[in-house]
């Protein structure tokens, strides 16, 4: 019980990180491409951002997954 807590601690605060981590280079994607950086500049930081965020959006879901295993072994006892 307490290492899937532990998991389930672990793959929550990741994905978090990750995903704000996304956001932030998604951020500064949208800056360079309105101060007009080169095309491959941006949209290569911007793809490599939806990249962190849907790993973390992921890793997230897996979280998810670990508390409802949590919950569901607390209610049986």
């Amino acid at each position: 019980m307490k290492a899937l807590k532990r998991k389930w601690l672990t793959y929550a605060v990741a994905g978090i990180l990750l995903m704000g981590f996304g956001l932030s280079l998604l951020g500064e994607s949208t800056i360079m491409k309105f101060s007009g950086k080169g095309f491959l500049s941006w949209f290569g930081l911007g793809t490599l951002a939806l990249s962190f965020i849907f790993a973390g959006l992921s890793i997230f879901g897996q979280a998810v997954v670990y508390k409802s295993i949590l919950d569901r072994e607390k209610k049986q006892y």
